[in-house]
């Protein structure tokens, strides 16, 4: 009982310390990640760099195969683009298990105080990062010590050591041990390092150990087949793919390299089981990869087959209320929050539309024009509450300051974006009440609405074009057109009183047309809002 407790210790302590490195790594890298994402095309070579970086960044394949399956959910990214950065994580992953398989325990206390002195006294964001990866290297590897400490009394128990020697026998029972822990603890890193710890008693020889190793492969895909649950067939394609490569793999490794891989691993570290297990972890993904590479379309088309097309299925961009986000993105926050934005603009591009219905429902008397404009502000509302209740979400996850500043203007401008839906909305209403009233404006007050909305769908227009490059200079340029739009309505308000004491135009027509310039005017106002927000932080860095 005192070996588990102590080995439960020793694990908690290693997944903590590893959890902190991953995520003070990746918050320094901020929108370096987000630009290794950018870098995905459909050259799958790409994908598997991209793969191995962020893997080897945020320190978890299962967290990176988890986003993958997020972003096929959402449609922004393909099966061919999937199976690379899938491919790419194996390879990233083995970067842990090469470090823990390096007797460092003397530098754990060291990366401690100096990570400690550095968090406590460093003022600057960046020091802080830095001090939180040393903390979590320090923790990593006290509790890689404990776990070995715990082990070590094992090995003076011949019954244990003979149950793991039958694994190098029966490489069917190791395969399922390697699973099942690796299953169970959700990470392939620290089932590995559970392993090393044996090896570095001397408790495991290397025969045993490998099909525990080849196990833990297939286990860590238990991650991506869960967080699968629910979404669309593509994506479950995309965790199968994962589940395909490992055991393709596997069966390779067990039926043909296992010989070869082993004479290699102990010709290079003779009497060192730990950096034995190590390196053939990282031969057994790269091997695996430059086999299975040429064969991505064969993998494609069985994981098609295992998880075929529904008539159920809709994968429609349009028949999705959201596109860009998906909560399994929130485990590489800086990427979430990248495409937050993304979602946040094309919500902004729902709004526009509503507003251009509107008005030709006004200026033509359409009432499908109108029922339209009326349809777009209910999926507008819709994506406010989804992107509000996702950036909340986005808030709780480990972000730098940038990002953190990013993610409070992103709440301003999906509120200013839903309360341009909703004027678009007053103005549909008006031009059903005109339609119904049988209400006709004079050929001057036409023509006064329709430069009033150029103008204003302009300053519309250059405020979301600022936010989606964060264009000072576009940002300064909506603010300029505004004070012309603010001009434009006195100047529409003096001529319609004109008309009115002429008797050119009748009261129930002024209603209805001043309400439709107030809400224009009020559409500029929150274009400005957007672009002061742009002007005042930069929502996507160059």
């Amino acid at each position: 009982m005192e070996i588990a407790i102590s080995l439960m210790g020793g694990l908690g302590l290693f997944l903590y310390g590893m959890n902190l490195m991953g995520e003070a790594l990746e918050k320094s890298a901020g929108t370096k990640l987000k630009k290794i994402i950018e870098l995905l095309t459909s050259n799958i070579i790409m994908g598997v760099l991209v793969g191995m970086l962020v893997t080897a960044i945020i320190q978890s394949s299962s967290a990176t195969t988890v986003m993958v399956v997020g972003f096929v959910n959402a449609g922004i990214m393909s099966l061919p683009q999937a199976a690379g950065v899938i491919m790419g994580a194996n390879i990233g992953t083995t970067v842990t298990a090469q470090l823990v398989s390096f007797n460092l325990d003397g530098l754990a206390p060291v990366a401690l105080g100096i990570g400690i002195v550095l968090y406590l006294f460093g003022n600057k964001p960046k020091i802080k990062h830095i001090a939180e990866i040393l903390i979590g290297f320090g923790i990593l590897f006290t509790g890689m010590e404990f776990m070995k400490d715990a082990v070590e009394p094992l090995k003076d128990f011949q019954g244990f050591t003979d149950l793991l020697v039958t694994f190098g026998t029966y490489p069917l029972l190791g395969l399922l041990l390697g699973l099942g822990i690796t299953a169970i603890v959700q990470s392939s890193s620290a089932s590995m390092g559970m392993l090393i710890a044996l090896a570095s008693e001397g408790i495991i020889p290397l025969s045993s150990a490998l099909p525990i190793l080849y196990g833990q492969n297939i286990g860590t895909c238990v991650t991506s087949l869960l967080s699968s649950i629910g979404t669309n067939k593509n994506a479950k394609r995309a965790a199968m793919m994962h589940l395909l490569f490992n055991i393709i793999g596997t069966i390779i490794f067990l039926v043909f390299l296992n010989g070869p891989v082993v004479s290699f691993v102990t010709s290079r570290d003779p009497g060192n089981v730990a950096r034995q297990i190590a390196n053939t972890h990282t031969l057994f993904n790269i091997i695996s990869v430059l086999i299975l590479l040429p064969f991505t379309k064969f993998v494609i088309k069985l994981a098609i087959k295992l998880v075929p097309d529904k008539s159920t299925d809709e994968d429609d961009d349009e028949s999705k209320t959201v596109k860009y986000i998906d909560d399994r993105m929130i485990e590489t926050p800086s990427i979430a929050l990248a495409n937050t934005i993304k979602e946040t603009l094309r919500m902004g591009e729902k709004a526009k539309d509503s507003l251009n219905l509107a008005m030709e429902g006004v200026l033509e008397s359409s009432n499908e024009k109108i029922e339209k404009s009326l349809k777009r502000e209910k999926h507008i509302n819709a994506l406010q509450k989804i992107i509000l209740n996702y950036l909340l979400k986005l808030s709780k996850a480990p972000l730098n300051e940038d990002s953190r500043e990013i993610l409070d203007v992103l709440f301003n401008t999906v509120n200013d974006i839903e309360r341009v839906g909703d004027h678009a909305e007053n103005i549909a209403e008006l031009a059903k009440i005109a339609i119904e009233t049988n209400v006709d404006f004079s050929v001057d007050g036409k023509t006064e609405l329709k430069d009033m909305y150029n103008k204003v769908i302009s300053t519309y227009t250059y405020a979301l074009e600022s936010m989606r490059t964060s264009n000072v200079d576009l940002a300064c340029k909506v603010i300029k057109m505004e004070e012309q739009v603010d001009i434009m309505e006195k100047s529409c308000r003096a001529n319609h009183m004109h008309r009115l004491n002429n008797n050119l135009c009748s009261i129930d027509n002024g209603v209805i047309y001043l309400d439709i310039i107030t809400n224009l005017e009020r559409i500029s106002d929150h274009a400005v809002n957007i672009a002061q927000q742009v002007i005042s932080q930069r929502l996507i860095s160059n």
